[in-house]
């Protein structure tokens, strides 16, 4: 597997091994121990599967006092995903990276704890599956505006089909003292 490390911390992009015939194809999506070697390190405790339809953003989502690491990747359909430092006190504080991800390309993110994560809908519809280091608590959730002016995240979507939740979102100088903190 390749691993690229994006203009953010600890942020990567992967891209496994993938073996395609004219039966289809097959790769690996996860092996704790090449996982690890490469900088990613779990425990997983929780895996995901949401599906969306075209034009939806979801995010930009975190947890504070139990913050997940994801490793996301799209089984069919597209997205960009997106990955925001809100650790105060980093360097990289405020910035943003993203990947597309398909069922095409067979790509993954992976976003460390301490990070904010959200994507948008590219194709029809998207299913995406991943993995958490910790479990969901709805209680420790912070969620930042998605399109933040602050941040800047350059979204494909203008017009998005939000949940309740994100529509309420609060921009990230707003948030200040419920963000995780870093000292360098």
């Amino acid at each position: 597997m390749k691993v690229t490390e994006t203009n953010l911390p600890g942020v990567f992009i992967i891209e496994p091994k993938v073996f395609q015939d004219a039966r289809g194809f097959f790769l690996e999506t996860f092996s704790a121990s090449r996982y690890e070697a490469a900088g990613i390190r779990g425990p997983f405790v929780q895996d995901n599967h949401s599906r969306s339809l075209k034009g939806t953003v979801r995010g930009l989502h975190l947890q504070v006092t139990k913050p997940q690491g994801k490793l996301m990747r799209a089984v069919s359909g597209s997205m960009l995903d997106v990955a925001v430092d809100v650790r105060v006190g980093s360097k990289t504080f405020g910035q943003w990276t993203s990947a597309l991800l398909s069922g095409d390309n067979f790509k993954q993110l992976y976003v460390p704890p301490g990070f904010a994560h959200g994507f948008a809908v590219l194709s029809d519809v998207v299913d995406v599956e991943y993995k958490c280091t910790d479990y969901y608590d709805p209680n420790d959730e912070v969620t930042v505006l998605w399109n933040d002016p602050a941040v800047g995240i350059e979204w494909p979507v203008k017009e998005p089909t939000l949940s309740a939740r994100d529509r309420s979102a609060r921009p990230l100088a707003d948030l200040l003292d419920r963000l995780p903190k870093v000292s360098l």
